[in-house]
């Protein structure tokens, strides 16, 4: 591991505090822990300063000491150890994190960071001229199936290409980083197989799995173990409890930002009509019912709550998602 240290005294704040909203995090924070071990708060401790300032200061190390009681250089030498924190000033609007291991070096992270040093800084650690953005090379961000990729703060974004990255950090110095979708950038559901499935693509045929009885006096009575295994209900396209569709519109909302609609059952819900938030949001128990029968998803439309999820992306696209849920989307 390279030798970390503070950034030079010349750019260090005198002073550390946290904000009224933060300070009240840090108590309950130092409080989920047995008395006598409040000092393993010091890594939330530490990550929350960096939140709010951006990076970890000297004055911010030396204000988490005191709050645990903790002698300062314990402090600094968590602050030095983990590279998840910053001791250096970063980007106000983006610090990117290049994954350098192998399997991204094999799809293509040198032409990434060749990226971040063209449009940001030819070393790393170093600001941009607006100071906006930064950058740096780590090791792995643990996507490997999607390689090569970035994390910028605690955002991952997937299956990059040196142009796609390029758009990533222009939006980001625009100001505008929140309209990029995180994860895969390409037609990808999460880390499943790029193009669809290659195996076990008849789920009718995987889920009819025979389930005899049960032995007398193995459980008591049958349990509902074979209705867990049961081929699902056999759904009517004509059922009344069927949701009401409608025609293609001009412009269709990305039903994939509702958390548990992929590529592939977005295009399902399109063949039923289904095309906006305000649809899914308009959604009876009778109706994701049906859904989730006819997807045989066996309760993940309620467990996942996508008539909620619908809502607030009706009511207010991401920003009001992010409020209700408090993330962004997927």
């Amino acid at each position: 591991m390279s030798v970390r240290r503070l950034a030079e005294d010349n750019v260090q704040p005198a002073t550390f505090a946290f904000n009224r909203e933060n300070s009240a995090w840090a108590k309950l924070a130092i409080k989920k822990y047995p008395k006598g071990r409040e000092q393993s708060a010091v890594i939330p401790l530490l990550m929350r300063a960096q939140e709010q300032d951006g990076w970890v200061t000297k004055a911010a190390i030396e204000h988490v000491a005191e709050m645990l009681d903790m002698p300062m250089i314990r402090v600094l030498e968590v602050a030095t150890f983990y590279t998840q924190f910053q001791l250096k000033p970063v980007g106000t609007r983006a610090h990117i994190q290049v994954c350098g291991t192998t399997p991204c070096m094999l799809r293509g992270s040198e032409d990434l960071k060749k990226v971040c040093q063209s449009k940001i800084h030819h070393e790393q650690f170093h600001l941009n001229e607006s100071g906006t953005l930064s950058w740096e090379e780590v090791e792995c961000l643990g996507a490997c199936v999607n390689a090569p990729m970035i994390m910028v703060f605690k955002d991952t974004y997937e299956d990059l290409t040196p142009e796609r990255l390029e758009e990533i950090i222009d939006a980001f110095e625009a100001g505008n980083g929140a309209s990029v979708p995180v994860g895969p950038q390409i037609d990808r559901h999460f880390s499943a197989p790029q193009g669809g499935p290659t195996s076990l693509i008849d789920t009718t045929a995987a889920r009819m799995i025979k389930n005899p009885p049960l032995a007398e006096g193995s459980l008591g009575e049958k349990t509902d173990v074979q209705a867990i295994k049961a081929p699902a209900k056999a759904v009517s396209l004509t059922d009344a409890n069927r949701p009401v569709g409608i025609e293609k519109p001009a412009v269709v909302d990305d039903l994939k930002l509702i958390s548990g609609v992929g590529p592939k059952i977005e295009g399902i819900l399109h063949d039923l009509g289904i095309f906006s938030y305000a649809q899914v949001a308009a959604w009876k128990q009778a109706e994701c019912e049906w859904v989730d029968n006819y997807l045989n998803f066996k309760g993940r439309i309620e467990r996942d709550d996508w008539v909620k999820q619908a809502e607030a992306l009706a009511k207010g696209g991401e920003a009001e998602y992010i409020k209700v849920f408090g993330k962004k989307p997927r």
